[in-house]
């Protein structure tokens, strides 16, 4: 029996990446999943494979950034399935952070309204209509997608990882405040993730070496590496763990920072 057999789960942002990661560990693990993302298309061609290996999958196409939108995949995915158990929020601006977002020297109003309307509100809205279908059935579990952008300043990206950090304190509010009604809330703060066959300009290189040279693991994650913490925090083997922001980022942020250039010096001495 799966780890999470019969419980009800939507995963946002899952089309692609860490989310289509998650919903198919998810189903594989028993799960009656609703692959959700703003592309609609893509969504489907995933939900038909997850389909076409024998599990239970739907797709749903939604804005984060419209809560009517987000309104009505919560209630579609109850009527469909019957209630809701689980609830991965792992949808967010990615293209607009990789496209128009920077350092807050150079910062652009309509990308900060729009990255923090769509990550942070977006998350908080997906929370306030799923918890009381989860409430319902006598409890559930929420997982927020953070990252370490969230957790530690960097040279760009500034909206993006204040977005995430807005998502930490969203996380331990909102497990203050369901908690009692058995609604977990936790975040998973990636690293770097590497999507196979996917290049950016941030994560090539030499670039990618350095960061690499900051991991205390002796690769780059993967989404599975993410899907699997998604898992833990979806089934009942969590059921103490919550309000939690949960680093899975190959040690990067559990180390002084000048870590890399000591064992290089030591290397060469």
């Amino acid at each position: 029996m799966g780890r999470v057999q019969g419980k009800i789960a939507i995963v946002t942002g899952a089309a692609s990446g860490i989310g289509a990661a998650t919903a198919q560990l998810l189903a594989e693990h028993g799960a009656r999943v609703v692959v959700a993302d703003l592309d609609a298309e893509k969504a489907e061609s995933h939900a038909a494979s997850i389909r076409a290996a024998g599990h239970d999958a739907i797709a749903i196409g939604f804005d984060l950034g419209d809560e009517d939108s987000i309104a009505a995949l919560i209630e579609r995915t109850v009527a469909e399935f019957g209630g809701l158990d689980i609830l991965h929020n792992n949808a967010a601006a990615v293209m607009l952070a990789a496209q128009e977002d920077g350092p807050i020297g150079a910062a652009k109003a309509s990308v900060w309204d729009d990255t923090m309307r769509i990550n942070a509100r977006g998350t908080a809205l997906a929370i306030k209509h799923a918890a009381p279908h989860m409430v319902a059935r006598g409890g559930g579990s929420i997982i927020n997608t953070s990252s370490g952008a969230g957790l530690l300043g960097d040279l760009g990206h500034a909206a993006y990882g204040a977005s995430k950090a807005a998502i930490n304190a969203i996380t331990m509010y909102a497990a203050t405040e369901f908690g009692k009604q058995g609604v977990r809330v936790n975040a998973i703060a990636p690293g770097l993730i590497v999507i196979p066959g996917k290049k950016t300009s941030d994560h090539s290189g030499s670039l990618l070496d350095i960061i690499v040279a900051n991991m205390l693991t002796t690769r780059a994650g993967a989404p599975l590496d993410i899907a699997y913490m998604v898992l833990y925090l979806a089934s009942d083997e969590s059921e103490y763990v919550t309000g939690q922001v949960l680093c899975v980022d190959g040690g990067m942020a559990a180390h002084q920072p000048y870590i890399s250039e000591m064992r290089a010096l030591f290397a060469a001495g």
